[in-house]
């Protein structure tokens, strides 16, 4: 059964954000729950801030913004900067540490710091940060299996990066077993 979830995905245009928004939300609807995803970015093609909202519910979902968002993934520190006061209480905050410094202020809150960049580089390509980030989110807070997402790929990738499903994949993986040590 889906546990009701509100997640702001952040970072910078080219880092991939709305992809991994997408991926988690096509993984939801594999697996029979209700979801909305927002995308919010501005006019720069790469370089500008890019974020996305996903609510996932077993119910039905009143509306597509949240205020107090249940965990945020944050890529670069002028969104992790925007966001992490918006986190309701005992929330969760996953930052890219390769390129953002946690939050002192926010002890109220579980902060997890994983260094997506480096992890990335890792399995193949840096660019895959974002996967390594969605791997460790979905491990980590469950509201959807690694399975639907990966299964989710070959629907949400345009066919000309289809090639890049295997080194996603393994850097998905990579960020999991970052949660599970």
């Amino acid at each position: 059964m889906l546990k009701h979830q509100e997640i702001i995905m952040a970072g910078m245009g080219g880092q991939g954000i709305m992809l991994i928004g997408q991926l988690l939300a096509y993984a939801t609807v594999l697996e029979g729950g209700n979801v909305v995803w927002f995308p919010s970015y501005g006019p720069e093609t790469r370089g500008g801030p890019a974020e996305c909202t996903v609510i996932i519910s077993a119910d039905e979902i009143g509306s597509p913004v949240t205020s107090s968002p249940d965990a945020l993934i944050a890529m670069t520190q002028p969104l992790l900067d925007k966001f992490a006061r918006s986190v309701k209480r005992e929330g969760v905050i996953l930052v890219n540490t390769s390129l953002a410094e946690p939050p002192d202020y926010r002890d109220d809150c579980t902060i997890v710091a994983i260094p997506a960049n480096d992890l990335a580089a890792e399995v193949g390509s840096a660019k895959a940060a974002n996967m390594v980030m969605l791997g460790a989110y979905v491990e980590l807070l469950k509201p959807v299996t690694l399975h639907s997402v990966k299964a989710s790929m070959e629907e949400v990738l345009p066919e000309r990066n289809r090639q890049f499903i295997p080194i996603n994949n393994a850097a998905l993986d990579r960020g999991a077993k970052f949660i599970t040590g």
